[in-house]
């Protein structure tokens, strides 16, 4: 997405992110994904990826390199989550390396893998810059839950990993910055009851409430447009520590 500081772009910006975390609940995503594409014609391209293959990685980037010229802004939001415990006494069973392996593979090292095709695609601009990525992780990384291990590990990763990457890649004037989200009113919490949203939503300290999307998308673009802030992580979370 190009001129990422201009009011219209940081207005669309936050639509698209809004869009994409509210209605994929009543759409699959890739028949969403292509209706938005549809409806906003040469200024958005799509393309169903799969995070795990380095291949189709390579074809998205390549797609908006192609298409726009180059990356201003690319934000990682992948991610999945198992409830397992790490060691299941009743049943005598350990908590599945597959499953372990899967969740790291989708929420950690498909980051990277974005992140090294992302390496030599802009030109610098007259202040140096080349673009800036924020990756997503959670405030499980900090106050991992029962039953999360495999979902913290991958979170803490990412949070652990920004400030080296942010390190790495600042001779080539690209920002790394990572967001923290805590409960937000995404498709994952759209699904619960209720009764169980408003007791998740009571845990929040102030606003008691569930996050909105818009939200997350006003930190972004509020991340995006200022240059002094990389290789942070931050937490967007009403103050909220989870419990055990």
């Amino acid at each position: 997405m190009a001129n990422i500081r201009s009011v219209k772009v940081r207005e669309k910006l936050n639509e698209l992110i809004e869009m994409f975390c509210l209605k994929k609940v009543v759409c699959p995503e890739v028949q969403y994904g292509h209706k938005v594409a549809a409806a906003l014609g040469d200024r958005c391209a799509f393309a169903p990826t799969d995070v795990t293959s380095e291949s189709d990685v390579r074809s998205a980037v390549d797609l908006a390199k192609e298409k726009y010229g180059k990356v201003d802004l690319a934000v990682n939001c992948a991610g999945i989550a198992v409830a397992v415990k790490t060691y299941n006494f009743k049943k005598d069973l350990p908590h599945s390396l597959e499953d372990f392996t899967r969740v790291i593979t989708v929420s950690l090292t498909a980051f990277t893998v974005f992140l090294q095709l992302m390496m030599g695609r802009n030109e610098p601009d007259a202040d140096g810059h080349r673009g800036c990525i924020i990756n997503t992780a959670s405030v499980a990384a900090y106050d991992g839950q029962v039953g999360q291990a495999a979902y913290s590990a991958s979170k803490g990763g990412i949070v652990g990993m920004t400030l080296p990457i942010a390190r790495d890649l600042a001779p080539m004037g690209i920002r790394v910055v990572t967001i923290a989200p805590g409960l937000f009113s995404t498709p994952l919490l759209a699904g619960l009851p209720e009764k169980v949203r408003s007791f998740l939503a009571r845990q929040v300290p102030f606003p008691s409430r569930l996050g909105d999307p818009a939200e997350f998308a006003h930190l972004v673009t509020a991340i995006a447009e200022n240059p002094m802030i990389n290789g942070e992580v931050i937490r967007l979370d009403g103050a909220i520590r989870m419990q055990p």
